[in-house]
């Protein structure tokens, strides 16, 4: 890895992490690009595709518990940042517990002097893998 884009990556994933355990949705939306799109497969094998208003407007039906992510990789450009972590989250939402751990693979664009992320791609990880 190189070190700078491995700082920064890290330094961007402790923004997102600290804004959403404040539910600090006007710092989450200066993270999220406009074309911002989480995409995913859950531990249920249900698919996901999620905008930018769809992710903030969920955070008012989740109680965040934990969040944990471990930088495996970055890759870029000057104006591509490429992350890809082993993660970790306990959240309820709509009532319903979930403890998930998946890799997921952040895709954050140079936006000004700043960086937002555009994509999101979460895989699960079955139990017992190693983590990395």
């Amino acid at each position: 890895m190189d070190a700078d884009r491995d700082d920064t990556l890290r330094a961007l994933e402790a923004r997102w992490r600290a804004a959403l355990l404040a539910r600090d949705k006007n710092a989450i939306r200066a993270l999220l690009h406009p074309d911002f799109r989480l995409v995913g497969v859950r531990q249920s094998g249900e698919a996901l595709s999620v905008d930018v208003d769809h992710w903030i407007g969920a955070l008012d039906k989740m109680d965040i518990v934990a969040v944990e992510m471990n930088v495996i990789d970055a890759a870029g450009t000057d104006d591509t940042l490429v992350g890809t972590l082993d993660a970790c989250w306990k959240v309820r939402f709509l009532g319903q517990t979930i403890d998930e751990r998946v890799f997921l693979t952040d895709v954050w664009v140079r936006a000004g002097d700043d960086w937002q992320v555009i994509r999101r791609h979460t895989s699960f990880i079955p139990e017992g893998m190693p983590r990395r």
